[in-house]
């Protein structure tokens, strides 16, 4: 691997922002806190299965669809439609991983041009970073909205790498998902996990090229080289 890369985009959810949170959300509409899990993967399943079609639909469509399914109605507090949007709009209100602002700085300081790369909306993004006090330190936030495919399709990442002018070869994504990796992987980037739980990275998938507990501890590895 020669030389750093000219750019680092990141992965959104669950990379940068805390997600437990909507395990409140769902308790609070009287369904099982557990089922955040399982509506997570989910609407990543079912997203992916649209790509693999050649088809695309947004996000918060595809969550929201989920949980209409997910929901146990007969216990609910309140009637479906309405805990779906209790549930949903707990996205706007979430907040970053602690190690994630100065793990920003760290990376914007050194140099980088920093992107992100989300399944999820821009808006969400702004919103989060805005509240996070790092909007300022990306120079564009990107979702597959506006690219052919939802990630891990390679048109995702090379949509990324055109967007930002510089070549797949010396763009790094950082995510923590396996499978967000293995699909930069082969679209030709450097990758980045994030292994915030201590797991073991799957065989089947392609290694990344640095493994970190946390943003700031990759800040540190990439300084050094």
């Amino acid at each position: 691997m020669a030389g750093n890369p000219a750019a680092i985009v990141f992965d959104v959810n669950e990379t940068l922002s805390d997600m437990s949170p909507l395990a409140d959300r769902l308790a609070e509409v009287g369904a099982p806190p557990l089922l955040a899990k399982v509506w997570f993967a989910s609407l990543l399943r079912d997203g992916f299965a649209l790509t693999a079609a050649g088809d695309k639909r947004a996000f918060a469509h595809i969550g929201a669809e989920v949980l209409r399914g997910l929901l146990p109605a007969r216990d609910l507090s309140m009637d479906v439609e309405e805990a779906v949007e209790h549930v949903m709009a707990g996205l706007a209100g979430l907040k970053l991983h602690p190690d994630v602002p100065g793990g920003v700085r760290a990376l914007k300081n050194a140099g980088y041009r920093l992107a992100t790369l989300t399944n999820g909306s821009t808006e969400t993004a702004e919103t989060l970073f805005k509240d996070g006090g790092i909007r300022d330190h990306f120079d564009v936030l990107l979702s597959v909205e506006d690219a052919p495919a939802w990630k891990p399709a390679p048109a995702s990442y090379h949509y990324a790498a055109g967007v930002l002018g510089v070549p797949a070869e010396q763009l790094l994504l950082v995510a923590v998902h396996p499978w967000d990796i293995h699909g930069a992987a082969r679209a030709g980037l450097r990758t980045a996990w994030l292994n915030r739980t201590g797991g073991r990275f799957p065989a089947y998938f392609s290694q990344p090229n640095y493994t970190a507990a946390s943003l700031e501890d990759l800040a540190g590895a990439l300084a050094v080289g």
